[in-house]
């Protein structure tokens, strides 16, 4: 059964740096399940955290305008040709982690039958792995504008801000009715020496629960290209057990 783990909130809050320590972390308690790192988010800054310029995406195929590695196989179907594009698109960064990137979606409104198979092959995408990250566009909406998939577990990631905890407040709201049951809560990242007191109050309102803390990293504020933070990895490991999620390699 695959796990799918989805990190929503607004751009600049920490959601890539919080991916990757969840994937350090899967790796070191898992090292034989597969990950998929989906890059939801159109910034692609996923990719450009592991030194990738990941140019083929989703939206690609979609397009038609994606260059493909190989010629493309004759006597397809429909169906069969995305499939195989969307295999030609992903990007291996170990021998079990996976990557890929979904850019520009179509609105579920759209009738046009590439909507229909790309949700199609997405899902079996999904289901050949043990673990999915998804690194969302701010809620879940887009990301279910583009595959129709149970997530199990959504943080929310905000800052110790009042202003960051009511915008955690409308990502709650907007992604609710897509996280189908699933445990949802709030990552509160850079947290520093700030009075808690309002955010807490706010979060208790809309009861919404914190799921974990993470230190404010200078360093990473500083603009560490590639996202890695050992501060942010040892706050992942300290609250991981809070989690839904499988907690030892069985």
């Amino acid at each position: 059964m695959t796990i799918k783990i989805a990190f929503t909130g607004k751009s600049g809050s920490g959601k890539t740096s919080i991916t990757k320590a969840f994937l350090k972390v899967l790796q070191e308690t898992f090292p034989e399940k597969s990950i998929l790192l989906f890059d939801n988010d159109l910034t692609g800054e996923l990719g450009h955290s592991f030194g990738l310029d990941i140019r083929n995406t989703i939206y690609g195929i979609r397009s038609g305008k994606h260059e493909y590695k190989t010629g493309i196989p004759q006597g397809m179907t429909k169906h069969e040709y995305v499939e195989w594009a969307m295999e030609d698109i992903l990007v291996s960064l170990n021998e079990n982690v996976d990557i890929i990137v979904s850019w520009l979606v179509g609105s579920k409104d759209c009738r046009c039958p590439i909507t229909a198979q790309i949700n199609d092959a997405c899902q079996r995408l999904i289901e050949r792995y043990d673990f999915v990250l998804f690194d969302c566009e701010f809620d879940l909406k887009y990301l279910n504008q583009l595959v129709d998939t149970d997530i199990d577990l959504t943080l929310i990631v905000a800052n110790p801000t009042v202003d960051s905890i009511n915008l955690a407040k409308r990502i709650s709201e907007f992604s609710a009715k897509y996280a189908a049951g699933g445990q949802m809560g709030v990552v509160m990242n850079k947290v520093g020496n700030e009075d808690m007191t309002a955010v807490s109050e706010l979060l208790s309102d809309a009861d919404l629960e914190i799921l974990g803390t993470i230190p404010f990293d200078k360093e990473l504020a500083d603009g560490a290209p590639d996202r890695n933070s050992k501060l942010i990895n040892e706050a992942v490991e300290h609250f991981y057990c809070r989690l839904n999620l499988p907690q030892e390699n069985k």
